[in-house]
């Protein structure tokens, strides 16, 4: 039992715990169009109720940083487990009741869940990629948008077939926990714990906050976290409002609308596990380069195509586009094994604060311009991310705070 696992059996784990993540988000997000109508929101409301689980996802992320360095990876991914659990169960039950806010209290336990457990998995991610020697980290990213994918598919049917949202989320609840139980034997116990961290010394809170502060006076975490905000927008946005879009902007029907979702999860998945030839190839910069332009070009097609058609293709797009921002920007934030859980909780914590923003500033603009039109801010953040794009180069020695970032090696 206490043997520490080997990195196969750890990249196994890794990967079920990132799809049952994605299969979870997918869950809700391809029933928004029947919870909305449960809890009789506006668009605007629907906005503030996804705003739930960007809330509990920043306060994850705040918290994990510390407990990656005090507690290991492990500990926290685990947790991160129980809280999507809970979360999926709430949402479950608020559906059924009718009650918005008892929804934005499930999405909060499970934004908690997500945020602070990709922390952990990402931190384990890239300890892993350093075992094998080989690139890790975007093909655990593909699970999640393959348990995306497949979660999509499941909820059309469920939606098909008139199955309750309270029934389907549930079972998929079931699910998540019994993939927890999995991680307890096959995640090693102090990936990510710092060399002298006291798990009976309480840290104090200004010296925390401190030490948060202090990893964005490194140029190069700090533009990689405007690339992650950019990119971050760019997957949440989708994950928040594709549905609605499709339904609103498209007059689709909620099948046909989350079997579209279901296309973007596809699509980044094959992004995300095609993404380590491409990486090895032509190397970090000029694939987020490319990254980006295509989802911008996606994002205009969606928000200006006359047709359906277009538009699902544009999700396409969007798709590819928006893969890889998210796990290369945090494998570029891990690569130096010193504070390495702080870079990542950092960089992710920019990116959640596009999810948190993103909800309820698209929600409220598209509650007077249509949502279709207000998928344009995402574009142009998408954009301004490229100007950072040489940050996620590979460096030549070891960062440290205040290093320049002028010779990237890809």
């Amino acid at each position: 039992m206490n043997m520490r696992p080997s990195p196969g059996r750890r990249r196994t784990a890794l990967f079920i715990a990132f799809f049952v993540t994605g299969l979870s988000m997918a869950s809700w997000v391809s029933r928004t169009p029947a919870i909305r109508d449960a809890i009789d929101a506006s668009t605007a409301e629907m906005g503030l109720v996804i705003a739930g689980l960007s809330a509990g996802s920043m306060i994850g992320i705040a918290a994990a940083g510390a407990l990656v360095a005090q507690r290991g990876a492990r500990f926290v991914v685990l947790w991160g487990m129980v809280a999507i659990v809970a979360g999926v169960a709430t949402v479950a039950v608020g559906s059924a009741a009718g009650l918005g806010w008892l929804v934005a209290a499930g999405l909060a336990f499970f934004g908690y869940g997500m945020g602070s457990g990709e922390i952990g998995q990402n931190v384990e991610g890239v300890d892993v990629e350093a075992a094998l020697g080989r690139v890790v980290v975007p093909g655990l990213h593909g699970c999640y948008s393959l348990g995306v994918a497949i979660g999509g598919l499941l909820g059309l049917a469920a939606g098909t077939v008139g199955l309750p949202v309270v029934a389907h989320l549930t079972a998929v609840a079931a699910l998540t926990a019994a993939a927890a139980i999995f991680l307890v034997r096959n995640l090693a116990p102090a990936v990510g714990r710092e060399p002298g961290s006291d798990l009976r010394r309480r840290v104090p809170i200004t010296q925390s906050f401190r030490a948060a502060v202090a990893v964005w006076t490194e140029p190069r975490t700090a533009a990689i976290g405007v690339i992650v905000l950019g990119m971050a927008l760019a997957e949440g946005s989708a994950n928040d409002w594709l549905p609605l879009i499709m339904v609103d902007g498209f007059a689709l029907s909620a099948a046909v609308a989350a079997l579209v979702y279901a296309l973007f999860g596809l699509s980044m998945a094959i992004g995300r596990f095609s993404g380590g030839f491409f990486l090895d190839r032509f190397g970090r910069t000029p694939v987020m380069i490319s990254s980006a332009v295509l989802a911008v070009v996606g994002i205009a097609t969606v928000s200006f195509a006359p047709g359906a058609a277009l538009g699902a293709f544009g999700v396409v797009l969007w798709g590819l586009g928006a893969a890889l921002g998210f796990p290369v920007a945090l494998s570029a934030a891990g690569d130096d094994p010193v504070g390495a859980a702080r870079r990542v909780s950092a960089v992710a914590t920019a990116g959640y604060t596009a999810f948190l923003v993103g909800p309820p500033v698209l929600g409220l603009i598209g509650e007077h311009v249509g949502l279709r039109s207000a998928i344009i801010v995402v574009l142009v953040a998408v954009a301004v991310s490229t100007c950072f794009a040489r940050a996620v180069a590979r460096p030549t020695s070891p960062v440290e705070p205040g290093d320049r970032i002028d010779a990237p090696s890809d």
